[in-house]
């Protein structure tokens, strides 16, 4: 007589881990929007102090139309029930138009630029808010305009180098749940309500980026530079990631995982440039300048 093999009970199956639920994603995302508010007031209070910033082309925020509670972002992806014309997806594209249109209009007369980013939490005694200082000074010295998420951290740090060096020094801010207060040391402040509006403006008119330590934004901008790069979308473009202790850690994921897995190739790694020295970030830069 043939004997079945009997099924584990379900008591003795292997748990598995739905996921989190609407309610956790909910808590959790809260939790993480909290953070980076506090975050942004903490780098706030230890940014230094100045004279109000000159504001040139700044779109203004009808206020009209914005929910205070709500970003322009988060109302664009979300998908509930009727709403207001005015706030419907139909007119979004409007908005998002015009901001496309004060962007270019603000950052047209731009020709060569710079992109520093890294994180809003590093206080000007820090030695990357130094190293950032220093790198945008050279640049700004040797004829880049730089641009900045026009923040706290190493955004001023980037924007007061470009001053040092009497270069044009622009921010593009972003609206967030929470306020972003620019940086003093901003001469062209570009307010923006959608990210991925302002993230074209970082590729469209700069030549290079220079990516200081930071968390997922700056993340974000570094792999999106780098696909770009890799599907041929922009070209000669340098891309530099400034603190070897803190990036080699990632460089070696990419190498030893990402690449050993075939998906990506050698030369793609070769994209990246890791450097310590504000005089070597300056010159990864250069090299790729036009003649």
């Amino acid at each position: 007589m043939r004997r079945h093999s009997r099924k584990p009970s379900s008591a003795k199956r292997a748990r598995v881990n739905p996921g989190l639920d609407r309610g956790e994603l909910g808590r959790l995302q809260s939790a993480a929007v909290a953070g980076a508010r506090s975050r942004s007031q903490e780098s706030s209070r230890t940014g230094a102090e100045r004279p109000n910033v000159r504001q040139l082309g700044a779109i203004k925020v009808d206020d009209a139309i914005r929910d205070p509670t709500v970003t322009a972002d988060h109302g664009l992806f979300e998908s509930s029930g009727p709403v207001d014309f005015r706030r419907s997806d139909s007119w979004r594209v409007l908005r998002i138009f015009s901001e496309f249109v004060e962007g270019i209009d603000a950052l047209a007369d731009l020709d060569h630029a710079v992109a520093i980013f890294g994180s809003a939490r590093t206080a000007p005694d820090d030695p990357y808010y130094a190293a950032a200082r220093a790198t945008a000074t050279r640049l700004a010295e040797a004829g880049y305009a730089i641009i900045t998420g026009g923040g706290p951290g190493i955004m001023e740090a980037a924007n007061r180098g470009a001053r040092d060096g009497r270069g044009r020094s622009i921010g593009c801010n972003i609206e967030l749940p929470f306020e972003q207060r620019p940086n003093p040391w901003i001469d062209t402040l570009v307010n923006f309500r959608y990210f991925f509006v302002r993230k074209t403006m970082f590729i469209k008119y700069s030549s290079a980026f220079v990516i200081f330590p930071g968390g997922y934004g700056t993340l974000d901008e570094l792999l999106e530079a780098i696909e770009l790069i890799q599907t041929g979308k922009i070209s000669h473009f340098p891309v530099v990631l400034y603190g070897k202790r803190y990036w080699s850690g990632l460089v070696d994921w990419l190498r030893d995982t990402v690449l050993a897995a075939g998906n990506i190739a050698d030369a793609d790694l070769k994209l990246l440039k890791i450097v310590d020295d504000p005089d070597e970030a300056a010159a990864a830069v250069l090299a790729a300048r036009p003649a």
